[in-house]
């Protein structure tokens, strides 16, 4: 059985007499072990229903949950960091950088009070900052994860509301083979064949390809691997090259061995740095450098004064052309190459690395240029279905130009599959069929 009390408090400075707290305590246990708790009530009545609450859940063996009032952010969102260590379901890295944005707000804060009116006062902030609606709701997501996890721990009693933002649709950007190779050109020999790689596969460029070893290469066999546990689907890819790439690596190993030589040591990676200071070591990222060539790509081959104010324009306008793009348009690039060479799509999906045919089709971007060819191949299935159609294009009126051919059309096909002759001087359109021929070419 437990028992309330009231503890004694520190004498101050001038006191004779130690003075009792205005709040009651309790005691009681669980499995043995006494548990001393404060039942935050100055008045006997409710801290009695406060310990009989206590005893309940001991007897019934349920949870006895904490004071909720007095757990903070701090201790679920270390929580979850340890959630991500012990278990790998996201990288802890990766995590942290939304943790950041989530830590400078929320600390300090009490996790019962974490509700939508403050998910909504860290929307504007973060949009006061310039941060995109996806990237707000990719830290909405953790934080949601946060208190569901505070939840199941019995860190907090019930779990908020949190609405997302609705997010622009997803990014269109590709590159067209002109605007690829004029990138390329600018860029040094081993980075040039990073970027094949994912142009052609449509690997990840900073994860995927620049993490490749040696080993991982099969120039005998014209394959190269990604070892399981290293994709961010955790699951292993075989490629094999083309000859064009086939003959890139082949230099690229040149390279590094002639490395190897000059330095004296072994150098494992396929893409290490070739000079400086970290000569030797894996190349992580290529930033900097894509952005210098992607400059000099729109700058071209313009000289002098126009160079100068083609280069002013750049600067007040940075998303402008290639200056927007991303090295991760190479995936949407591949995937669409891969599809318009008709590869089997389930092949195409293998060889990016996409589990799910939505995020594939996501991938799949159509451009201008497809839709111009899509243009061309139906003009083309309609001259070949009619034959000979001739059409009297000063009897077409600017209100019916569009409405008039697909009514007359209609009706040609209707008389024709009757084996009549279809003519009309009053339509606005006049089609003659040779008499000999048959709708369909039979």
């Amino acid at each position: 059985m437990g028992y309330l009390y009231r503890p004694k408090l520190k004498k101050r400075p001038g006191e004779t007499e130690a003075r009792e707290s205005s709040l009651y305590w309790c005691k009681y246990y669980v499995n043995g072990r006494p548990v001393r708790e404060s039942t935050g009530a100055d008045k006997e009545t409710e801290a009695k229903r406060f310990l009989r609450e206590r005893e309940g859940r001991v007897a019934t063996g349920q949870a006895i949950l904490p004071r909720v009032d007095r757990i903070r952010y701090e201790e679920i969102a270390q929580n979850l960091r340890q959630h991500y260590a012990a278990t790998g379901a996201r990288d802890v890295e990766e995590a942290g950088a939304r943790l950041k944005h989530l830590d400078l707000f929320f600390t300090q804060r009490r996790v019962a009070a974490i509700n939508q009116a403050e998910a909504t006062d860290y929307t504007l902030k973060r949009q006061g900052e310039g941060a995109a609606n996806g990237t707000i709701n990719r830290e909405l997501a953790v934080l949601g994860r946060m208190l569901k996890l505070a939840y199941e721990n019995g860190k907090l009693l019930r779990l908020p509301v949190i609405r997302k933002l609705k997010e622009n649709g997803p990014r269109q950007g590709f590159f067209e083979q002109a605007q690829y190779d004029a990138v390329r050109r600018h860029l040094s020999p081993d980075i040039q064949v990073a970027t094949a790689i994912a142009y052609a596969f449509g690997w990840r460029t900073q994860s995927e390809v620049l993490t490749l070893e040696r080993r991982h290469l099969d120039l005998a066999a014209g394959t190269l691997r990604l070892d399981p546990g290293t994709t961010k689907n955790d699951e292993g890819r075989v490629v094999y090259l083309t000859p064009e790439l086939k003959g890139l690596l082949a230099a690229q190993l040149e390279r590094v061995e002639a490395l190897q030589r000059q330095t004296g040591r072994i150098v494992p990676y396929l893409f290490p740095h070739l000079r400086g200071r970290r000569r030797g070591e894996r190349r992580r990222d290529f930033r900097k450098a894509w952005a210098t060539a992607c400059l000099k790509a729109e700058l071209g081959d313009l000289t002098g004064e126009a160079r100068a104010k083609r280069l002013e324009w750049l600067k007040a306008n940075p998303k402008t052309g290639l200056l927007g793009a991303l090295r991760h348009d190479f995936r949407r690039t591949a995937v669409r190459n891969l599809v318009n060479a008709t590869v089997p799509e389930r092949v195409a999906m293998t060889i990016t690395g996409h589990k799910t045919r939505a995020v594939f089709d996501r991938y799949h971007i159509v451009s201008p240029g497809d839709l111009q060819e899509a243009a061309r191949k139906l003009a083309g299935t309609f001259q070949g279905t009619l034959g000979a159609v001739q059409v009297d294009s000063r009897r077409v009126s600017s209100d019916h130009a569009k409405a008039a051919p697909v009514a007359q059309l209609d009706r040609a096909l209707a008389s024709e599959a009757k084996g009549q002759r279809f003519e009309s001087s009053r339509a606005h359109h006049l089609i003659v069929f040779d008499a000999d021929a048959t709708v369909g070419g039979a």
